[in-house]
């Protein structure tokens, strides 16, 4: 397993009963995780007076409960510098664990001896594209919702990266990536971290089971001819890390060479030493 155990702001104190203790920052948050079916320890006092509590609704979603949590708040790791903000649907704006990837991204931009550019594909609120253009890359962010996109340029700003080689596009990456293969723009690596389910602007549906293979073979068609590393994740429940790994064999490392690696991606958990499963991540490495 791929833990991110480098955090210093943010700590997953407990987990248990469907439910997870975090700190981010100052702030104690408690929020469902269907992952942890076990008991929880329970010595931690957050657990009876969390700064937040995002509380699940009979009828399906929910809100979150908050006492003086701020608006918005920032955490930082390493060099690195993000704005937390508690959401609907349960989620903060950043996905911890995705630290490994970003540690690894960081690593092979560093070692290119060259500047590489960069295309994240659903790119979320940018910690990817943060991590990397810190790096030095030049990132292509690419992402369908406005507001993600906007929020991502806020994270880029606190961690002193707004002049850096970035391109904000809000756009559907299927179409973005069609258009850039049309226009001969080619990239050194590849970060998708594409959802379980969705719906494209013209209704058209998402199944990340369904869909997966063709769109990275459609990704294919815009990576340079030395690419550096590709960045495959996944949260859909019952998809096996291994699933990712193979479809990066079969599409880059039979095309580019290199080779496939996989796992889950962990947290540890502070009050049982336990590491709490959090998605799978699948990595083509090049081999230049």
């Amino acid at each position: 397993m791929w833990i991110a155990d480098k955090w210093i702001d943010y700590e997953l104190l407990d987990c248990g009963g469907g439910e997870k203790l975090e700190r981010w920052g100052r702030q104690i948050l408690q929020r469902p995780e269907p992952q942890a079916i076990w008991n929880p320890a329970r010595r931690h006092p957050g657990w009876k007076q969390p700064d937040a509590r995002y509380a699940r609704s009979s009828g399906g979603g929910g809100c979150w409960e908050k006492k003086n949590v701020p608006e918005q708040w920032k955490i930082a790791y390493g060099s690195l510098t993000f704005l937390v903000k508690p959401m609907n649907f349960k989620h903060t704006g950043l996905f911890p664990e995705q630290a490994v990837n970003w540690d690894f991204a960081m690593e092979r931009i560093r070692a290119a001896g060259r500047q590489l550019n960069v295309l994240n594909l659903f790119a979320y609120t940018g910690g990817a594209t943060v991590a990397c253009a810190k790096a030095g890359a030049a990132v292509c962010h690419v992402d369908a919702a406005r507001g993600m996109v906007a929020w991502a340029r806020e994270n880029a700003r606190a961690s002193g990266l707004a002049d850096a080689p970035v391109r904000w596009i809000v756009d559907d990456c299927g179409k973005f990536v069609e258009r850039e293969i049309r226009r001969g723009r080619r990239y050194d690596a590849l970060i998708l971290d594409p959802p379980s389910y969705g719906r494209g602007p013209s209704g058209e549906v998402w199944k990340l089971e369904q869909n997966l293979y063709h769109f990275l073979e459609l990704c294919m068609g815009v990576l340079s001819d030395r690419p550096s590393f590709i960045i495959l994740n996944s949260y859909t429940t019952g998809l096996a890390p291994a699933v990712l790994g193979y479809l990066l064999e079969l599409l880059a490392s039979r095309r580019f060479g290199g080779h496939a690696e996989w796992d889950e991606l962990g947290l540890p958990v502070t009050e049982t030493g336990l590491t709490l499963p959090c998605g799978a991540a699948g990595r083509w490495i090049g081999e230049v």
